[in-house]
């Protein structure tokens, strides 16, 4: 049986894409330490470019953006707009999890993406991961963003988990 892992990431300052290679650094080096029998493909797709038939194939989906303004990021938002309504009814009880990134909060674009996945009927399957980039000033906001090892093994840890998961048949 052919399952998919989908990461749909949006980044500005980079601190989000970052946390979205390493979810898929850890799903692929899972991977290959399961040595599956059935395949699983890991898919990194940036939120600008996920279509609802990306969606639909999705065995499980991790959504990875930063908070702006107290909300996800635009372009994450823009990506939920297009494709809600033509999977709504489609993905009922599909795996999900989240990263988001923020400069000093981030529960705002949690229960936005929360408030979306119930409407979805999808399975939170890993607590949610919240980095605090701790940016508060213009200048600390938009510069680019490194991030700890630290804060990088939570992203791995997390593909490894959700791909796991997929493996053993738990979603």
């Amino acid at each position: 049986m052919r399952r998919r892992l989908l990461i749909i990431w949006h980044s500005r300052t980079g601190a989000s894409e970052a946390m979205a290679r390493a979810v898929c650094e850890g799903a692929n080096a899972a991977a290959k330490a399961e040595a599956s029998k059935d395949e699983i493909t890991i898919d990194l797709k940036r939120a600008d470019t996920a279509e609802p038939d990306d969606i639909l194939s999705a065995s499980a989906l991790i959504f990875v953006c930063p908070e702006n303004l107290a909300a996800i990021s635009g372009v994450m938002k823009d990506m939920f707009d297009r494709c809600y309504y033509l999977v709504l009814g489609k993905i009922e009880g599909r795996a999900y999890a989240t990263i988001i990134t923020a400069g000093s909060d981030g529960r705002n674009a949690e229960t936005q993406i929360d408030r979306i996945a119930t409407g979805w009927r999808l399975k939170r399957v890993a607590d949610p991961v919240i980095i605090n980039c701790s940016a508060q000033t213009p200048e600390e906001i938009l510069a680019a963003k490194t991030l700890s090892i630290n804060e990088l093994k939570k992203g791995r840890e997390m593909g490894g988990a959700i791909l796991h998961g997929l493996e053993i048949g738990m979603f």
